[in-house]
């Protein structure tokens, strides 16, 4: 089944508020598993909503309007959507009560353009609207829905998920997904180690969503029942799991890179520290927004100028004045500094050039360096990011948390890996 949704208002035209209800309905529609193939926004104008309205319903099975549902003149939708589909609007007596317990709980009075609101077309399902004086409107015809709702998100989004995706998953099969998060893998390579999975799955289906540093794979499934659905998915999820292997860092939506490596960090007992030049303590601040992280958090040092590095991190001098700040050499004494004074197991260093200016040929902006120390195994890596300050410093903290992650996993299997080679050889003694 094919669902369309329009979004009416000219302030969205105008680029006055972003549409957010559109994004919303976008995800809850395919989460029912109704496919998508049209959007539109249209302007408070009855001439020109009325011909996006009728395209929609000529090549989807069910159209879902938002917005244009108020007491004022330009409010339009439910009258131009009764004009299309044939419905004559009359006074609907429940919606007018709840309209005036509306006004008098907060002791107002009604204006004569409010029982506009509770006019609906003959026929149709009048949707309660708990949070607002505007009712949603379901209206079937000929194997067609067309379903208003109002356009303050805060009334949206409680009527879509009380009572419309109810009403739309009823008889429709259950829709199951899973997503798998993999990180430290660009996302061309990405889809193209999976690609012969996207082509031959038809269900479940696989969605790649490109993020920052990271790559989502959707994994949707549809059948009669969850239980089933799941069973369908497994299969899939594994083999992504085998193709990416360690670079697969959760299977629930619900987790950040951030929070995967908190746990990582929690896990193995271990705590971290973090030390800051071109990020600003934008690095610690994304660690801290996980709940729970005080238990490996320790501390965390912007040293920003040179003589920062020096004071708090025992950077040399020598060092700053021949390789500059911006280096692998300086990144790793970062590190080490910061793992020194603060006694933490795990300590992560960024020092670039995030610009616009401060580049140069030798250095250009983008050019950043991360660093983690794990229990005195120092790694560096040298990245070269595109895009403007912002951008550059946002890329760089999502790299130091995979370059964090990376590093404790292979601290950790190289430890496995010794202590299996020490057991042989106390085997063979």
């Amino acid at each position: 089944m094919t669902v369309e949704l329009i979004s009416v208002g000219t302030e969205l035209l105008l680029g006055n508020i972003v549409n957010t209800n559109a994004a919303f309905l976008a995800e809850k529609c395919a989460d029912l598993g109704l496919a998508c193939y049209y959007q539109s926004v249209v302007g408070d104008n009855e001439e020109r909503l009325s011909a996006v309205l009728k395209a929609a319903i000529g090549r989807s099975d069910v159209v879902i309007l938002s917005g244009g549902l108020g007491p004022t003149e330009d409010d339009l939708t439910k009258e131009v959507a009764a004009k299309v589909a044939g419905r004559e609007l009359y006074m609907h007596e429940p919606s007018k009560k709840q309209i005036e317990d509306f006004f008098r709980r907060r002791n107002m009075e009604p204006t004569g353009n409010n029982w506009k609101q509770a006019m609906m077309p003959k026929g149709a399902i009048v949707v309660e609207n708990e949070n607002g004086t505007a009712p949603g409107v379901i209206m079937e015809a000929d194997g067609k829905k067309i379903i208003l709702l109002p356009g303050p998100p805060n009334e949206l989004v409680p009527m879509f998920e009380k009572s419309i995706m109810p009403y739309l998953a009823e008889g429709n099969s259950t829709i199951y997904s899973q997503t798998v998060k993999i990180c430290g893998v660009g996302e061309s390579r990405a889809e193209t180690m999976v690609k012969d999975l996207i082509d031959k799955q038809t269900n479940p289906t696989i969605a790649p969503y490109a993020k920052n540093c990271e790559v989502h794979f959707r994994v949707t499934a549809k059948a009669e029942n969850e239980k089933e659905a799941k069973k369908l998915l497994k299969p899939v999820v594994k083999e992504l799991k085998s193709r990416f292997e360690n670079h697969v860092y959760t299977t629930d939506v619900d987790t950040t890179l951030e929070k995967a490596v908190v746990d990582l960090l929690a896990a193995n007992k271990l705590t971290v520290s973090t030390v800051e030049s071109c990020t600003g303590g934008m690095l610690a601040a994304r660690i801290i927004n996980v709940p729970g992280v005080s238990d490996v958090y320790k501390s965390g040092y912007i040293t920003y100028s040179n003589k920062a590095k020096r004071k708090i991190l025992g950077v040399k001098k020598g060092l700053l004045e021949k390789k500059g700040a911006v280096s692998e050499e300086v990144a790793r004494e970062m590190a080490k500094g910061a793992a020194l004074i603060s006694k933490a197991e795990v300590a992560v260093a960024v020092t670039g050039v995030a610009g616009p200016g401060g580049g140069t040929e030798e250095k250009p902006v983008g050019l950043v360096y991360i660093a983690c120390n794990v229990c005195g195994k120092i790694k560096v890596k040298k990245y070269n990011f595109d895009g403007n300050r912002a951008k550059i410093r946002e890329t760089t903290v999502s790299s130091a948390l995979i370059l964090m992650r990376q590093c404790i996993l292979e601290y950790y299997s190289e430890v496995a890996f010794g202590k299996k080679l020490d057991e042989n050889a106390d085997r063979r003694k």
